[in-house]
C-alpha cells in the first residue's frame, strides 16, 4: 500500500454477520510506525455502531444456537480456527509486524501462540465433565453444579499484542458458549479484523462474533456501561482500566482487568559465577527489557542486580544494547522495531529526560537513532536505553514507561533484593536469577507478583493462569481460571421424591 496514494476504506465493523462502514461514515488511517505513512483505512465507529453490535450479540445469545451448541462442536470450531491461523501464519505475522511495529519473527511467534490458545481452550472444554455432583445426603436428591455461559462479553484489547491479547479473550469466551463484541486498539486493529474473518470462515454463526473499530472514549466507554453487556474484559493502562471499572460498576457487571506492570528482574551474583551463567543472565536481561521495544506489560524493565557484579554486568549490558539492530520490522536482520506511535515515543523521551534530571546515569541509548535505509526518518524509533544508578524516588522506577528503557538498581542482601522488587504498586511479573535452588524458591515465594520466572524471562503457558497483584488488575486469563471468567456457576438441586413440608397449617 505504501506505493499508492489511494487507500480504500474498508467496512471493518462486523455486526450480526455483516461487514459495514461506520454509521457516521467516519474513517481512520492506520499508520505504519516505521515510516508514519498510512497503509490502511478503517471505519471509525462510535456509540451508535457499538449499540448495533451489542444488540446483534444479545440476539445471538438469547435466541441463537451457539450457547446451546454441544461442547464438542464448539471445540471443533476452535480447532478449525487454529488450523486457519497456521495456514495464514506468514500473512498475519507480517501484518502484525507492520501494524504494531514489531519484527516479523515476533509476529510469527505471536500467531503460533494465538493458534495454541485456540487449541488449548478447545481441548479444555472438550475434556471436562458435564457437572460436579454434590452429595446431598439423600438417595432421593440429585444435586449438581454446572457451568453456563455468561452472555454478551465486551472485549477491549491493547495495541502492543493486538491478536495475542484478543485470542486470550475470544477463545475462552467462545469455548464457554458466549457471544461477544470486541474493540481492538484504534491504532492496531488489522489482525483482529482478520481473525473475525477467520471465525466467519470457520462457520461461527452470525452475531456471535462482532467487532467495532473505533476509539476508547466512545466505543470502549459504551461497551463498559451498556446494560446488555454481561462481562467487560479489558487489557491496557491503569487510567483507562479504572474508567472501565467505574463505568461497569452501576450494572454490577463482571469485570476482568489486566493493567500492566513495573516488573523486577533480580540477578544474584551466583548466577554470574561462570562465563556461561554471566552471558545467559545478560542476554536474558536484554530480552526481558527490549523485546518489542519494551512495549510489553511483563517487560523486565527494572534490573535489580547484586552490587558485587553490578559494574561488569551493566558495562556488558550497555555494550550489547548499543549493538541491537533497529529498523523496520519487516526487514531481514532487524532485531528491534519502532515504537507504536509518535505519542508513545514522546512519552519515552519524557521519562528518560526526567530520570537524567533526577540523577540517573546514561549507559547506552537515550536518543533517536540516525535515519538509515532500514530506519526512515519519520519512523518512531528510539534507541535501547540503559539507565544506571536509579532509585525508588525516580518516576522512571515508579511508573510504567512501556518503551526500550532498562533501569538499574543495586542490592547487597537477599532481604534488600526482595524489598526492592516488591516496592511497586504493580504486581504483574518478575524474574529471579540464581544458581541456589533454595534461594530461588525462597525469593519466588516472597515476591508479590502474579508470575515469577526463575532463570528465565517472558515465557507463558496457555495452561497457566495469567494475572497480577495490586494495580496490575483483577481476574485471570489463560488456564482453567481464564475459562471460568467467562462462565456462570449454577447449582441444580432435584428432589426425586418430593413430599409435603407442612411448615404451615392449612
Amino acid at each position: 500500500m505504501a506505493e499508492s496514494n489511494v487507500l480504500q476504506a474498508r467496512s471493518t465493523i462486523h455486526a450480526g454477520g455483516e461487514w459495514r462502514a461506520a454509521v457516521s461514515g467516519s474513517t481512520r488511517e492506520i499508520l505504519d510506525p516505521a515510516d508514519a505513512l498510512p497503509f490502511a483505512v478503517v471505519a471509525e465507529g462510535d456509540e451508535k455502531d457499538t449499540d448495533l453490535a451489542i444488540a446483534a450479540a444479545r440476539r445471538a445469545f438469547d435466541e441463537g444456537d451457539w450457547p446451546r451448541t454441544p461442547v464438542a462442536e464448539r471445540a471443533a470450531l476452535l480447532r478449525r480456527v487454529a488450523d486457519l491461523l497456521v495456514r495464514d501464519r506468514e500473512e498475519l505475522g507480517r501484518l502484525e509486524a507492520q501494524d504494531a511495529g514489531k519484527t516479523v519473527e515476533e509476529g510469527r511467534v505471536d500467531i503460533d501462540c494465538v493458534a495454541d490458545a485456540f487449541r488449548y481452550f478447545a481441548d479444555l472444554v472438550a475434556g471436562e465433565a458435564p457437572g460436579r455432583v454434590v452429595d446431598a445426603g439423600s438417595p432421593d436428591v440429585h444435586s449438581v453444579v454446572v457451568h453456563e455461559p455468561l452472555g454478551v462479553c465486551a472485549m477491549i484489547t491493547p495495541w502492543n499484542y493486538p491478536l495475542l491479547q484478543a485470542s486470550w479473550k475470544i477463545a475462552p469466551a467462545l469455548a464457554a458458549g458466549n457471544t461477544f463484541v470486541i474493540k481492538p486498539s484504534e491504532i492496531t486493529p488489522m489482525t483482529t479484523i482478520a481473525v473475525i474473518e477467520l471465525l466467519v470462515e470457520a462457520g461461527l454463526p452470525a452475531g456471535v462474533a462482532n467487532i467495532v473499530t473505533g476509539p476508547g472514549h466512545s466505543v470502549g466507554a459504551r461497551l463498559s456501561e451498556h446494560p446488555d453487556v454481561d462481562l467487560v474484559s479489558f487489557t491496557g493502562g491503569l487510567v483507562s482500566g479504572t474508567k472501565v471499572a467505574q463505568a461497569a460498576a452501576p450494572g454490577v457487571k463482571k469485570v476482568a482487568l489486566e493493567l500492566g506492570g513495573k516488573n523486577p528482574n533480580v540477578v544474584f551474583a551466583d548466577a554470574c559465577a561462570t562465563e556461561e551463567g554471566f552471558d545467559t543472565a545478560v542476554d536474558q536481561a536484554l530480552n526481558a527489557a527490549f523485546i518489542h521495544s519494551g512495549q510489553v506489560c511483563s517487560a523486565g524493565a527494572r534490573l535489580i542486580i547484586e552490587e558485587s557484579v553490578r559494574d561488569r554486568f551493566v558495562a556488558e549490558l550497555a555494550r550489547r544494547a548499543e549493538k541491537i539492530r533497529l529498523g523496520r520490522g519487516t526487514e531481514d536482520g532487524v532485531e528491534c522495531g519502532p515504537l507504536v506511535s509518535e505519542q508513545q515515543r514522546d512519552k519515552v523521551e519524557m521519562y528518560v529526560e526526567s530520570a537524567l534530571k533526577e540523577g540517573a546515569v546514561l549507559r547506552s541509548g537515550g536518543k533517536r537513532p540516525e535515519p538509515s535505509p532500514q530506519r526512515p526518518e519519520n519512523g518512531y524509533f528510539y534507541e535501547p536505553t540503559v539507565l544506571d544508578h536509579c532509585h525508588r524516588e525516580m518516576r522512571v522506577i515508579r511508573e510504567e514507561v512501556f518503551g526500550p528503557v532498562l533501569t538499574v538498581e543495586t542490592f547487597r542482601t537477599e532481604d534488600e533484593a526482595v524489598t526492592l522488587a516488591n516496592d511497586t504498586e504493580y504486581g504483574l511479573a518478575g524474574g529471579v536469577w540464581t544458581s541456589d535452588a533454595g534461594r530461588a524458591r525462597r525469593v519466588a515465594g516472597r515476591l508479590r507478583h502474579g508470575t515469577i520466572w526463575i532463570n528465565d524471562f517472558h515465557p507463558y503457558l496457555p495452561q497457566a493462569e495469567w494475572g497480577g497483584f495490586g494495580k496490575s488488575g483483577v481476574g485471570r486469563e489463560l488456564g482453567p481460571a481464564g475459562l471460568a471468567e467467562y462462565r456462570e456457576t449454577k447449582h441444580v438441586y432435584q428432589n426425586l421424591a418430593p413430599k409435603p413440608v407442612r411448615w404451615f397449617a392449612g
